[in-house]
């Protein structure tokens, strides 16, 4: 088995387990516990999250809010339907963004695309088909924009798309820093009164934000994996973050990263001895089996679609909780063997389904 090869990352996934709808409430939700070490699995609720942390544990999550960032407008001169997908800010006034643009080949820079009352403009384009769009005047100018006349961009597989109801359901319940276009999908699992709980087992919750875009959930399309490049995402860790993580390690606790993204910016952000460092970067951090962690102890992650990145990065956490360089292959073997778990018991997978923690 090659673990360079994106066909390895491949699996058939009945469409009937693609999950359309969040479960009500939140935290009802499947939980598939993993310890890899003991190549154990057990079958849990996600509210029965707190009985799976320690005390001393370190529950770190991504506080990045979703943006409504998905329009739909015509062109000014043909009037023909143009759909937009705000991808990230280029400017930090928020007047430009990077964005997909449908049918961008028609669209050449100048054009003008109206959406409701205003007409924004093909500034610019990148390589990839990234289109630079004028979006508006400022920050709260886009931003009041974006509430009355974006959707929240739900991913292509949820096919019954009730947009006003996804305002609340596509967006954690600790959503804070405006930013993403699409939710930290293992966060979505969480309520307040969970995080209570957890809080009161005796566990530390930190935060990081990482403002999901193109680089999280555009597909791997080369055959060799590593010829991928991740498009730069925007992360930020605090200072207090960065010293709740130093009390962590000096206390014996784990660091549980809530989510992939969190994962990408605690890695990104790694200094020496499982310690993190603070400041904010851009980044375009891939992980993928032959990576070695060192700062992530045990990770809470849906299940993710064939062949993406999500998946790689899954499958290099837990080659490295099962002995790391020189047993990705088994490593691969035993992400199959659970993923085929999952099917069979019929998990819900992708972004409003069910969760896992992997542990050591």
């Amino acid at each position: 088995m090659n673990f360079y090869d994106l066909d390895v990352y491949d699996y058939a996934l009945p469409e009937s387990l693609i999950a359309q709808v969040p479960a009500v409430p939140r935290d009802s939700s499947r939980l598939l516990v993993w310890k890899v070490s003991e190549e154990r699995r057990e079958h849990l609720l996600f509210r029965d999250m707190p009985d799976c942390l320690e005390p001393g544990d370190l529950l770190v999550l991504n506080d990045t809010r979703v943006l409504p960032a998905r329009l739909w407008g015509n062109k000014a001169k043909s009037g023909g339907k143009v759909e937009i997908l705000l991808l990230s800010p280029s400017t930090p006034d928020f007047r430009l963004w990077r964005a997909l643009v449908r049918p961008g080949r028609r669209l050449p820079v100048g054009a003008e695309i109206w959406v409701g009352d205003r007409a924004l403009v093909i500034a610019d384009r990148e390589d990839d088909g990234i289109r630079i769009v004028r979006v508006g005047v400022d920050k709260e100018d886009v931003l009041a924009f974006l509430d009355e006349q974006g959707e929240m961009p739900l991913p292509p597989y949820i096919k019954a798309k009730d947009f006003l109801c996804a305002r609340e359901s596509y967006q954690t319940v600790f959503a804070l820093n405006e930013g993403s276009v699409a939710a930290p999908t293992a966060s979505l699992h969480f309520t307040r009164d969970l995080l209570k709980r957890i809080e009161s087992r005796g566990v530390e919750i930190a935060w990081v934000t990482l403002h999901v875009g193109l680089g999280t959930f555009r597909p791997v399309k080369t055959k060799d994996i590593r010829a991928h490049r991740i498009h730069a995402e925007y992360c930020r860790l605090s200072r207090a973050t960065k010293e709740a993580v130093k009390k962590c390690r000096s206390r014996g606790g784990r660091v549980v990263a809530g989510g992939t993204t969190v994962a990408r910016t605690l890695e990104s952000m790694a200094a020496e001895d499982g310690l993190v460092c603070s400041g904010a970067m851009d980044t375009e951090l891939f992980i993928y089996p032959g990576f070695a962690y060192k700062v992530v102890d045990a990770l809470i992650t849906n299940f993710h679609l064939p062949k993406s990145s999500l998946l790689m990065l899954v499958a290099a956490f837990v080659n490295n909780l099962d002995g790391g360089a020189g047993r990705e292959e088994i490593a691969l073997e035993a992400l199959r063997k659970t993923y085929s778990l999952a099917i069979s018991e019929e998990y819900r997978f992708f972004s409003f389904g069910d969760a896992m923690l992997i542990e050591k």
